[in-house]
């Protein structure tokens, strides 16, 4: 009804004006010879109005009504707005909308999917010439520029994982395998894969995790995820912690992964935003390999995975972040 009486507030007020400059001439002419006819007059006249906007009304009442519920999906809109000429134009118009806003979104999806077939592309040919760059490496690593190089093929292919698993993203459903997994394994994997980046820098790991715990996940998904923070622990220990702890132990049913390092913190301003992509924050542009989107997609694959996600930490005092998962089995936990 609102909106029936904004869309005929200009006639109405039309109506009014014309009604009073009427009832004004007849009245100085002396067109009204007694007090009858000027409520006939004005009878005569409302009812007319009424009867005109009541009609309309009710020709338009679905329209009206269609316009001031709130649509969930398109399928709520496509023929509501009534079987009036108005209705039926309104209806023609958003069907026309609909198709071409399908028309518009299959284009988008299908520019998306060619640039993501061509990331993953791009990324598995870019891992191998660092593979022959590795190999060739191994061959002369006598040379004292040689573990110069290891350096940076390492940094090059952590920067090509980030990348792969940031394109994997948005198609999780089609490359996502739940298995049983030993939990101490993945973990000693990552650490031996990530041994000259503690070297470099300094760091040594230490892990307390009982060789029975079995976790019910992706284990892919998982070792990614171990991995990025194994590296943010070691990359934000240097010259500061001489540690990165790797922990799991049972918390109120749960099995709880704990990865943490006595570096240099995360300050408040940070704290609640490190998991939004891109974001580096203060110490993270003090750091030229930050790219932002590490802990952004361990947040995202932990939705997606239905696992929990908590960060602690201080600053100059260290980080601690911890993984929940509620599918879990052992024959022993280590307290």
């Amino acid at each position: 009804m609102k909106i029936f009486l904004r869309e005929h507030l200009g006639m109405i007020l039309l109506y009014i004006l014309n009604f009073g400059v009427l009832f004004t001439i007849f009245s100085v002419f002396n067109g009204f010879s007694d007090m009858r006819n000027v409520f006939y007059f004005m009878f005569l006249s409302l009812f007319l109005l009424i009867v005109y906007l009541s009609i309309n009304y009710l020709n338009n009442r679905k329209m009206y009504k269609a316009l001031r519920k709130k649509p969930e999906n398109f399928d709520e809109v496509l023929g509501s707005f009534g079987t009036s000429e108005f209705g039926k134009d309104l209806n023609k118009f958003v069907d026309n909308l609909y198709g071409l806003y399908q028309y518009k979104v299959h284009l988008y999806i299908k520019k998306q999917n060619e640039h993501l077939n061509f990331i993953n592309q791009w990324i598995h040919q870019m891992k191998t010439p660092l593979s022959v760059i590795k190999l060739i490496s191994q061959e002369n690593e006598d040379e004292l520029y040689i573990q110069e190089i290891k350096e940076e093929v390492d940094k090059l292919e952590r920067g090509l994982t980030i990348a792969l698993y940031n394109a994997r993203l948005d198609t999780f459903e089609h490359d996502f395998n739940v298995i049983d997994f030993n939990l101490l394994d993945l973990v000693n994997q990552v650490v031996h894969s990530l041994k000259r980046y503690f070297i470099k820098n300094r760091v040594f790991p230490k892990i307390n995790i009982n060789k029975d715990i079995m976790l019910k996940s992706d284990r892919k998904w998982i070792k990614f995820i171990v991995e990025q923070l194994v590296v943010n622990a070691v990359k934000y220990s240097l010259d500061k912690g001489k540690y990165v702890e790797i922990n799991a132990y049972e918390d109120q049913g749960h099995m709880i992964l704990e990865v943490e390092d006595k570096g240099i913190g995360i300050s408040k301003r940070d704290i609640n935003r490190v998991m939004e992509p891109f974001y580096t924050g203060q110490h993270g542009r003090n750091y030229g390999e930050s790219t932002g989107m590490g802990l952004y997609l361990v947040n995202e694959v932990c939705k997606k995975l239905d696992h929990d996600i908590k960060i602690e930490s201080e600053e100059d005092k260290g980080t601690k972040v911890k993984i929940t998962f509620k599918n879990f089995k052992h024959n022993e936990v280590s307290k």
